[in-house]
């Protein structure tokens, strides 16, 4: 179970007067553990960990086996775990098992998603301290 940060689930205030730029995973990378950023990160290579970030890139030949905490998430890449995030956006090119918790999500045709995406309102991320348990 990952404790999750308040600075990534900051409000859409903070979020905007923050430019940085993105750090990027490239496709010939594999990191094994966490990953926590306080910016915007890209991943176009393999993470088998759980990622914490402002917001989240995963490209088409990107990989990540571990849940995803967000502001933000756009989904290229195959994921096998779970993502929390406000706004969500899956590419058709996205292949996801497991579940999506989201406030607003966006599905494209041709998109693979083995899981639920059960909504949530704003509040449910604001205030979630541990990510929940999974349940068999």
């Amino acid at each position: 179970m990952a404790t999750l940060s308040s600075r990534v689930l900051r409000s859409a205030r903070e979020s905007e007067s923050t430019s940085e730029a993105p750090s990027c995973l490239g496709t010939g990378l594999t990191v094994t553990g966490s990953i926590d950023a306080n910016a915007p990160i890209h991943v176009h290579g393999t993470v088998i960990g759980p990622i914490s970030a402002q917001s989240l890139v995963l490209g088409k030949c990107g990989y990540v086996e571990g849940d995803i905490v967000a502001r933000d998430a756009q989904i290229g890449g195959r994921i096998l775990g779970r993502v929390f995030a406000l706004n969500v956006i899956i590419e058709k090119t996205a292949d996801i098992k497991g579940r999506i918790f989201h406030h607003t999500i966006s599905i494209a045709d041709g998109a693979r998603i083995v899981g639920r995406t059960p909504w949530r309102p704003p509040s449910y991320f604001e205030t979630l301290e541990q990510l929940p348990e999974d349940r068999p």
